[in-house]
């Protein structure tokens, strides 16, 4: 998966989740997008990671308390308008996107771009927080593939419990600090269960290899180049 559209490929510095690093990474060849969702006062949703414009953008502000007609005039590195979610779904269409819920006046807008969509079998919903996960799931029903919330995560790290039927995905980091997350016993107990594993981000050749010898089922990258380059060498890029 492109991570924020593949934010550290060489063509995509300052220019994460924007329309110009998702199109570069579908050029390269990619499927699987990731960005970040947030939303505006006005119900806008838009693929943008932090709740301020300050750090990527030309303006200042935070989104949720912005209307649209603000927040578009924003241009990432000064030069890029922040896409909409429905915007990407309708340039992409076949394209499948990991969507990371970041704020909780963004869950139901969500929802109702993917429905008005028609686009909820095309889409990953995650989030750290638990309650976003869980109410995503009532919203959209048990068609929508969703990754586990925090609690769920930890519970399945770290506690003999079966992992729950709610969720398609582990996605997860290797380590949190110097307490590793990832081990070849939790792979297993999640492909046992039907769950793929998706580690996040990583950006290393040598890390990358480890983790498919492992027998992961995706990685999120920021750098798409080298990923591509991985996968190529493993006869595994189709």
């Amino acid at each position: 998966m492109a991570h924020r559209g593949g934010a550290l490929h060489p063509d995509n510095i300052g220019y994460e989740n924007s329309l110009r690093a998702f199109e570069h990474a579908v050029k390269l060849g990619y499927r699987y997008l990731e960005t970040d969702l947030h939303a505006t006062s006005d119900g806008v949703v838009i693929a943008f990671h932090d709740h301020r414009l300050d750090r990527v953008t030309d303006r200042t502000g935070v989104v949720a308390e912005l209307p649209w007609s603000e927040v578009g005039k924003a241009k990432i590195n000064g030069h890029e308008p922040i896409p909409r979610l429905d915007e990407l779904l309708e340039q992409f269409p076949e394209t499948k996107f990991n969507l990371d819920i970041k704020a909780d006046n963004g869950l139901l807008p969500t929802a109702a771009v993917l429905r008005a969509a028609d686009a909820i079998d095309r889409v990953c919903v995650s989030s750290f927080s638990q309650s976003r996960v869980r109410r995503i799931r009532r919203e959209l029903g048990p068609a929508l593939c969703t990754g586990y919330g925090d609690w769920e995560t930890a519970l399945i790290r770290f506690l003999p419990f079966p992992l729950p039927s709610r969720g398609g995905c582990l996605q997860i980091p290797e380590r949190y600090g110097p307490l590793r997350v990832l081990t070849p016993g939790l792979i297993r107990r999640a492909h046992a269960a039907g769950k793929q594993v998706h580690p996040w981000t990583i950006d290393d050749p040598a890390t990358m290899h480890r983790l498919l010898d492992a027998g992961v089922d995706g990685l999120i990258t920021d750098r798409t180049d080298i990923l591509r380059d991985v996968l190529i060498e493993r006869g595994e890029w189709h």
